[in-house]
């Protein structure tokens, strides 16, 4: 063979091995628009305006690799740009309560299987509810990054709080109702023994009101009543409406005393606004296992007042 032939083989080999590299590159270059697009399909999917995804290096320090353009949904235009170079503002903007939360999550101090519930502020300073779900990332043995999807829950907060208002609350006075009286009164009972005074109350009129003017004018007289006990009582003292026209006060942590002032101040508000309640008063120096019979003591004396306020009519 002689050297002609060896150029043209040489060339041709050349020729040969650049067309097979440009169908590979060619081929990659699909392969990685298609993962590309997949990619981007994905986070279309995962992601909504509620939600964003990041990817941060937690070990040697805090840096954010990756954070969603949505998270500027809430922290506002430029924010990501500002915690890729100073990672010091997720500190900055997590609530005081919650610091301590972001802690055990970069030290791997929590259950990363468990959704992570925290508030950060947002663009506007309001503090706006985030559920977390974080994936650990190890390096012998080591946690070293965190990636993770946050998720914007402000609605299923206020719902919580809404239902969660509604179950302790009596719906026609806005006073905590039975059931929450129940919870504190068996608390109280059982697992703190702390002095407890009680307030047994029972509207007078509301029979004669409703049967005369009606229910509607009945529950008027019900909201009024309420109103008087609330204003008298403060937020020192737990008051519920416990039924159609019965009232009790709870008060802990007291002495014999402050019962009976309470109850005075009670009298006197009720009076001056119309409101005629028949009052029994019950304390106790201490609430273990004692606050069955300080409820029955407190009934016994409110009807030893009814018979009084008979006799006085």
């Amino acid at each position: 063979m002689d050297w002609i032939q060896i150029v043209i083989l040489a060339v041709g080999i050349g020729l040969f091995s650049g067309v097979v590299n440009l169908v590979l590159y060619l081929q990659l270059k699909q392969k990685y628009k298609k993962l590309t697009q997949q990619h981007r399909q994905f986070i279309h999917l995962v992601e909504t305006q509620n939600d964003f995804m990041y990817y941060a290096d937690v070990y040697p320090v805090v840096t954010f690799k990756y954070l969603s353009p949505s998270a500027e949904n809430f922290f506002g235009k430029g924010s990501n740009d500002n915690a890729y170079l100073s990672p010091e503002v997720a500190f900055r903007d997590i609530h005081p309560e919650d610091q301590a939360l972001l802690l055990k999550k970069i030290s791997g101090d929590v259950d990363y299987s468990q959704p992570i519930i925290q508030r950060w502020k947002d663009h506007n300073g309001e503090y706006r509810w985030f559920e977390e779900y974080a994936t650990p990332i190890y390096e012998d043995g080591r946690l070293v990054a965190l990636q993770g999807m946050l998720r914007n829950i402000d609605e299923r907060i206020v719902m919580q709080e809404k239902l969660q208002y509604q179950l302790y609350h009596d719906s026609l006075t806005d006073l905590y109702n039975r059931t929450y009286f129940k919870e504190v009164f068996t608390k109280l009972d059982q697992d703190e023994s702390q002095s407890a005074g009680l307030l047994l109350c029972d509207l007078d009129q509301l029979k004669f009101t409703n049967d005369t003017f009606g229910h509607s004018v009945g529950d008027q007289l019900i909201k009024r009543a309420a109103d008087q006990l609330k204003a008298a009582t403060g937020d020192e003292a737990i008051t519920a409406r416990i039924g159609g026209d019965e009232f009790v006060v709870l008060m802990h942590n007291i002495d014999e005393q402050e019962l009976l002032d309470q109850m005075e101040r009670v009298r006197k508000t009720c009076r001056e606004a119309e409101v005629f309640l028949s009052i029994g008063a019950a304390f106790t120096p201490s609430s273990t296992g004692q606050m069955t019979s300080l409820f029955s003591e407190a009934d016994q004396n409110m009807y030893k007042d009814k018979e009084v306020n008979r006799q006085c009519i």
